[in-house]
């Protein structure tokens, strides 16, 4: 039987060896329910929306930019302690292979050579803004993407709540039975 979510606290191999094991277990439940496999199409419309307007607006350039010619990133060590085991488990349904180790010493663990290996990504990851992009990007067009960030967290947050729902009634029955 499997145990409810380890804490955020756990470190990150233990968070992704759970969602490994739930999405095994669990994983065809999970994708069988109607409302996650909206949820799931939404989101991943939300997410190629936001990434393109990402791109379109220059954010993207400006990051490569950042992180291959002047050596900073904003996905430095230590942010993959954001991501909790429920959204290491959305990433899995939505098919997206976990690492087993980070790949840049310095960088997020979920940082591959191209950017965010994970395509549900922490809510920090998915808006923010440093300097170079509020500085070098208009704000009108700032204020465009923020509207698509927000439909992409949007649905992330309904899409998490019912992945929750489903996968604790599922553990109850599984407790009864």
């Amino acid at each position: 039987m499997l145990p409810l979510p380890i804490s955020a606290n756990r470190p990150v191999k233990e968070r992704i060896a759970w969602a490994e094991l739930c999405f095994q277990e669990s994983g065809d439940l999970l994708l069988g329910d109607q409302k996650i496999a909206d949820l799931l199409a939404e989101f991943n419309l939300a997410v190629k929306f936001s990434r393109q307007k990402m791109d379109r607006s220059g954010v993207v350039a400006l990051c490569r930019e950042c992180d291959r010619e002047e050596g900073g990133s904003c996905c430095g060590i230590g942010l993959e302690e954001k991501y909790d085991a429920w959204l290491l488990l959305i990433n899995k349904l939505l098919g997206v292979g976990l690492p087993r180790k980070r790949q840049q010493k310095d960088g997020c663990f979920f940082l591959g050579e191209n950017g965010c290996l994970l395509k549900a990504r922490h809510v920090i990851c998915i808006n923010y803004a440093c300097t170079k992009i509020t500085t070098n990007v208009q704000p009108s067009v700032i204020k465009d993407l923020r509207e698509v960030e927000g439909q992409e967290i949007t649905s992330l947050f309904m899409l998490n709540e019912q992945v929750k729902r489903v996968f604790r009634k599922w553990i109850k029955q599984q407790e009864t039975a």
